[in-house]
């Protein structure tokens, strides 16, 4: 059982994070060097926060990324579904099936009850109050 967020969801959320620090349109170059990554594996992380409308991107050598919304109104949990999709939450932890009240698994009770908490968590967290290593 593997409980982790994957690295294009980390990349985003801390591209969110420096682009709404910095106020101003910025190169995807200098992003990808301030958050750890390649402007090619970058570009994979922002295409999901351009699509929803909290990043612009403009083209060219002049462009770069904005972020257009402000990151304490964003939860973790919804940078998380915008790049990974939503959360399912009727798959089992123990096997790879459906898992509910009808074919429960000897876990789904506890399991349930820990995913609720945690995904409440995570929409209770706003972008803006994470701690990163941005702070340079």
């Amino acid at each position: 059982m593997r409980l982790e967020i994957t690295r294009k969801s980390d990349l985003a959320t801390q591209a969110l994070l420096y682009l709404s620090r910095t106020k101003e349109r910025t190169k995807a170059s200098v992003l990808a060097d301030a958050i750890g990554t390649t402007p090619g594996f970058l570009s994979q992380a922002m295409t999901p926060l351009v699509s929803a409308g909290w990043v612009r991107s403009e083209p060219g050598p002049t462009g770069g990324y904005t972020a257009l919304v402000n990151t304490a109104e964003i939860s973790v949990l919804d940078v998380i579904e915008t790049v990974e999709g939503p959360t399912d939450t009727g798959r089992c932890v123990l096997q790879d099936r459906a898992c509910g009240a009808d074919n429960p698994c000897a876990l789904h009770r506890p399991w349930s009850n820990a995913r609720a908490h945690l995904l409440q968590d995570l929409a209770a967290t706003p972008v803006a109050t994470l701690l990163t290593g941005l702070e340079r």
